[in-house]
């Protein structure tokens, strides 16, 4: 059974999804502060983190930076119209953001598609794709710069296997986040811009080094 952490200062939040999450198999872990649910993870890491952006003791970016620097998928709830937050927590590694109000269910149904991904058991296949000094290992779900392992969510994982299989090509935005998302409804197709530059962060990408993942203006992106 997947744990999923709940982090919102508001109660009735916090316990209605947890309803919510233990109705579709899960245990939920309600906290109601930031310096509380980097206690709690710390003690016992969940599977998932929900968290909350606004937060006493420590807000959710600085849990999400936290958090994805340990492994943990991260769900982010904003109630701010704004994506600010949203770029800055995908940019920081979150897998996903949800705007409040939100639908439990549609909550669930994101957990679940989250979890899919970062829980996917590792199949047998040989496919190996490269690019110059970059290896994506599809069976094991691993990327590789120079022989050194570059740690990517499972979203970032996704959309660079999507420009891999289609190398050479142009995957626009939209095919990139239905690759990443699995189909879930997205708002704001360029939010994979963030994604994309958290990426290249990651590969070290500089004046210095090759683009591995170069922008296609007005459509998307190529490996």
């Amino acid at each position: 059974m997947a744990t999923v952490l709940v982090v919102d200062d508001d109660r009735s939040i916090a316990e209605v999804l947890e309803r919510y999450l233990d109705a579709a198999g899960f245990s939920a872990v309600c906290v109601y502060d930031g310096t509380q649910a980097l206690e709690v993870a710390t003690a016992a890491p969940p599977d998932l983190a929900l968290l909350d952006v606004t937060l006493p003791g420590m807000d959710g970016l600085e849990l999400t930076r936290r958090f994805c620097a340990r492994g943990i998928p991260v769900i982010l709830v904003t109630a701010r119209q704004d994506s600010v937050d949203r770029l800055v927590g995908l940019e920081l590694g979150a897998d996903d953001y949800i705007t409040k109000p939100f639908s439990p269910r549609e909550v669930v149904a994101r957990v679940k598609n989250v979890l899919r991904r970062s829980l996917r058991p590792a199949v047998d296949s040989s496919e190996i794709l490269t690019a110059g000094d970059l290896t994506i290992d599809a069976a094991r779900r691993a990327v590789r710069l120079n022989g050194a392992a570059v740690n990517l969510t499972p979203v970032e994982f996704e959309i660079v296997l999507a420009l891999a299989k289609r190398s050479g090509a142009v995957c626009s935005r939209r095919q990139l986040l239905d690759a990443a998302s699995g189909g879930m409804p997205v708002a704001h197709e360029k939010t994979v811009d963030a994604h994309v530059k958290n990426i290249r962060r990651k590969l070290g990408i500089d004046a210095s080094r090759p683009s591995y993942i170069r922008t296609v203006k007005g459509i998307g992106y190529k490996l």
